[in-house]
C-alpha cells in the first residue's frame, strides 16, 4: 500500500492489511504533517457473491490499538521514495594533513646562518690582523702572499724606501732611505743586519752591501728612519732591493 503526504507528496510503502476498515491517523516523518487514511481500495468485484458469513469478524480495540501503533511506526521508519532515479550523496570531508612544524626548519636554518656568519667573521679578522699573525705563525706569510696580501713574518718591515744619486768630492754617491716600522702589536725586537741589492733590468745582482740599524727594538707601531750610502754605484743598476739578512746573507 503506498501512503502520499497531502503537504510534501512523500510517499511511503506500508502494509495495507495491518490498517482498520475505518482507516486510521498517520503522520509525515519527513514535514510532521497528520492525516487520516483510510484502508487500501478493495479490488474491483469478482462476479460470484460473497457470502455474509465470509465477513471478517470485527478487531478487537487492543488489537486495533496495536495495529495502528505498529502501523505508525513503520510510517515513520520507512524512507521517503526518491525523486530522480539517483540519489546525490554529500561528499566525505577529508580532513586535511597537519602542516609539518616549523621548529626543526627553522633550527637548521638558523645553525647555517650561525655557520656562515662565523666563517665570515674568521675570514675578516684573518685579512685584518695578518701581519700579527704573520708574526706568530711564519707559515701563513706564503699563504698571505699566495693571496695578494703582503705580510712580513718578522713583523718589522720598510716603508717608504727611496734613491737618490748625490755628487761628493767628484763622486757619484747612491743614497738610500727609508723607515723600519714595527707592524705588529707587541714589542719586536729589530733584525741587526739589513742588505741592499743592486740589479740591471735582467734583475741580476750586480751589488750589495749591508748596515746596521740604530734602533734594537721597537714598540707597537714604532719606527726608525735609516740612510744609508755607496760611493761610484754601478752604472747598470736599475733595481734597488732592502730587506733583513738571514743567516748573515
Amino acid at each position: 500500500m503506498i501512503l502520499t503526504c497531502p503537504s510534501c507528496d512523500t510517499r511511503y510503502s506500508v502494509d495495507g492489511s495491518k490498517f482498520p476498515a475505518a482507516g486510521r491517523t498517520v503522520r509525515c516523518a519527513k514535514c510532521g504533517h497528520s492525516w487520516h487514511q483510510g484502508p487500501e481500495a478493495p479490488a474491483e468485484p469478482v462476479a460470484e457473491a460473497v457470502p455474509e458469513e465470509a465477513s471478517p469478524a470485527p478487531v478487537a480495540a487492543a488489537d486495533a490499538a496495536e495495529a495502528e501503533a505498529q502501523a505508525s511506526s513503520e510510517a515513520r521508519g520507512l524512507d521517503p521514495f526518491p525523486t530522480s532515479p539517483t540519489r546525490a550523496f554529500a561528499p566525505t570531508s577529508v580532513a586535511a594533513e597537519p602542516p609539518a612544524p616549523l621548529g626543526p626548519k627553522l633550527a637548521v636554518v638558523a645553525g647555517w646562518a650561525g655557520l656562515i656568519l662565523v666563517v665570515l667573521l674568521i675570514a675578516v679578522s684573518a685579512v685584518r690582523y695578518r701581519q700579527d699573525i704573520a708574526v706568530i705563525w711564519p707559515q701563513s706569510a706564503g699563504v698571505y702572499s699566495s693571496l695578494g696580501l703582503h705580510v712580513n713574518a718578522s713583523g718589522i718591515d720598510f716603508r717608504q724606501v727611496d734613491y737618490r744619486r748625490e755628487t761628493e768630492d767628484g763622486q757619484v754617491v747612491l743614497a738610500v732611505s727609508g723607515m723600519i716600522v714595527n707592524a705588529g702589536s707587541r714589542q719586536l725586537p729589530v733584525p741587526q743586519t739589513v742588505r741592499v741589492t743592486l740589479s740591471d733590468v735582467s734583475n741580476h745582482e750586480l751589488y750589495h752591501w749591508t748596515f746596521k740599524p740604530t734602533a734594537t727594538v721597537l714598540g707597537p707601531g714604532q719606527k726608525v728612519p735609516f740612510v744609508t750610502r755607496l760611493s761610484s754605484p754601478p752604472a747598470a743598476a736599475r733595481h734597488l732591493e732592502v730587506r733583513f739578512a738571514k743567516d748573515g746573507s
